[in-house]
């Protein structure tokens, strides 16, 4: 299931991002002749009620897509990565200062934040980035806080500590590799949220301000034709259903793997 899960996640990024330099058909040229056209061999996935090429636009929007997802949820993920390691390792203060803003951020409802937010911004690329960043941390930092405490009691890395060895060094050279597994399972649960959350944002109309798309707003755009033109949120919504699958499914392989080395040691 990894490996089918993988090519299909690896083959849909490559025809999204390389697809268009042989599909030269363009994602915004209007024909009032071919509106909400059926998928036949002149247009694979049909047209939107505009007469505007959807597999065109699919494509376009699924680069936005996932642009957004993996950037954000790799800001997110450092982020997380940064806060847990810090509160795990000096504990004390610094910890319980790190686990309020951490508690802080959770007692919002993380959709509503980000809809909040959003609210006050106008919306685009690097600010869906951005937002969906801020506010998709703290997972990623409860898991790293909590590893990090269980590293940083075991006997060799206080043996290190009391020979003054650089907090700098500990850190990248002892917990680093054995945080890794945690970084790369919060990775990619935190790839299949970003691209939820822009869709859900595009989808209520406060993501990406049009003529640029993303699969989310194109599943917006299909919504009041869903009754006489399926194919216009039909395939928008599978690819980000199929990306989502993937990703989690990969996430959960990561994760059992993790688990079977701890029950190992």
């Amino acid at each position: 299931m990894l490996k089918t899960a993988s090519y299909t996640l690896i083959i849909l990024i490559l025809l999204v991002f390389l697809l268009p330099f042989i599909y030269t058909v363009s994602p915004y040229e209007l024909n009032p002749e071919k509106i909400l056209e059926a998928p036949s061999l002149n247009h694979l996935l049909g047209t939107d009620r505009l007469g505007r090429d959807m597999l065109a636009r699919v494509l376009n929007g699924g680069q936005t897509s996932l642009i957004i997802g993996f950037l954000s949820a790799a800001i997110a993920s450092l982020i997380g990565l940064f806060v847990g390691i810090n509160a795990g390792y000096f504990k004390g203060k610094i910890d319980k200062s790190i686990t309020i803003l951490i508690d802080l951020f959770l007692t919002f409802p993380t959709f509503f934040l980000l809809l909040a937010l959003v609210s006050y911004i106008q919306a685009s690329s690097f600010v869906l980035i951005i937002v969906i960043s801020i506010t998709g941390w703290m997972g990623m930092a409860r898991l790293i806080r909590s590893e990090s405490f269980a590293i940083g009691n075991r006997p060799y890395i206080k043996v290190l500590k009391l020979a003054n060895v650089s907090k700098t060094k500990i850190i990248f050279k002892y917990f680093a590799p054995l945080l890794a597994p945690i970084f790369l399972i919060s990775f990619t649960f935190g790839v299949g949220g970003a691209i939820l959350a822009e869709s859900g944002l595009s989808f209520l109309g406060l993501g990406v301000n049009p003529p640029q798309m993303s699969w989310g707003s194109l599943l917006s755009d299909g919504k009041a034709v869903i009754d006489i033109a399926w194919w216009v949120s039909f395939f928008p919504g599978l690819m980000i259903f199929i990306v989502t699958f993937c990703l989690m499914q990969i996430s959960d392989y990561l994760q059992s793997k993790t688990n079977q080395k701890e029950i190992q040691q």
